[in-house]
């Protein structure tokens, strides 16, 4: 293990005793072996430190608690508290294939300003059933920022992370509730490049209590990153760019407002608004028709 760096694995968890001795699991039986892991439990009430209580006895596993503060916090919690040249993250409710840092540390060694690696995900159920979906998303090597300003397409738990960005752009924002990984990557994709794995190496569970279920919160909250986003990296982002993420981000809320059953008054005036950006945006005139045939 001398030959590798150390990656530290931070898995945040809030009252996921189901799940989290899976997903710990998956980290261990990794077939890279030079990791520590960092536990952070963001003061659960159910029975987390018993569920993983046979799991602590592996020397490479650290359980730390802290007072609940929302899962940025407790991200970077662990991000103070680890060691390794990298840092990676996983969701305790989801699972890493056992080859998964093998396939990706190595392709650090190929770029001194490669910061980020990510890869695609594989869905699964609330019993761990392959779903058979696997995830579709474009996928982007180098300079990313223009590309991740129209649509996160970093799949959060796929990510191992120099630990250099920390150092250089700072760790999540604690006061953003969602949407705290699309802020970091757009924050680093303005120094670092970023690279990828062409297959799935998580299972992203799908179920019905994970906090990405709340859509119309998610686009609110992606809105604000993007405008302080803007404010913050003038220039960064080009003008067709920028009229591009915002169109495709307007009608992404009114089909998430549609599918929850709000009035059609909003819905339409998110797609309105999306026009307003880009008037030949298809997405935008397509959803027009079918919310008018609706009625």
């Amino acid at each position: 293990m001398s030959d590798k760096p150390l990656v530290s694995v931070v898995i945040a968890t809030y009252n996921m005793a189901n799940y989290l001795p899976l997903a710990v699991r998956s980290v261990l039986t990794q077939t890279y072996k030079n990791l520590e892991l960092l536990v952070v439990d963001d003061g659960s009430t159910d029975d987390t430190l018993e569920s993983i209580k046979p799991l602590l006895n592996d020397p490479r596993v650290r359980y730390i608690t802290q007072e609940n503060k929302g899962q940025a916090a407790a991200k970077n919690f662990g991000i103070r508290e680890s060691n390794g040249e990298y840092i990676a993250f996983l969701d305790a409710d989801d699972l890493w294939v056992p080859e998964k840092l093998d396939l990706q540390i190595p392709l650090f060694l190929s770029s001194k300003t490669l910061g980020v690696v990510y890869a695609k995900l594989l869905y699964i159920d609330e019993t761990g059933n392959k779903l058979g979906k696997v995830d579709n998303y474009g996928l982007y090597r180098g300079k990313i920022c223009n590309p991740l300003f129209i649509r996160n397409f970093i799949r959060f738990g796929t990510t191992v992370v120099k630990r250099e960005c920390f150092e250089h752009l700072g760790t999540f924002k604690e006061n953003i509730r969602m949407g705290i990984d699309y802020d970091l990557w757009l924050r680093f994709s303005t120094q670092y490049e970023f690279d990828y794995v062409n297959r799935p190496l998580l299972y992203y569970r799908i179920w019905s209590g994970q906090m990405s279920n709340n859509c119309r919160e998610r686009y609110l909250t992606g809105i604000e990153i993007m405008k302080y986003f803007l404010l913050e990296y003038p220039g960064v982002v080009d003008k067709k760019t920028e009229n591009e993420a915002w169109a495709h981000t307007y009608v992404g809320l009114g089909q998430c407002l549609r599918k929850i059953a709000r009035p059609i008054a909003p819905v339409l005036s998110s797609y309105i608004r999306a026009l307003f950006y880009k008037p030949s945006y298809i997405p935008a005139w397509k959803a027009i028709i079918k919310s008018i045939l609706h009625i």
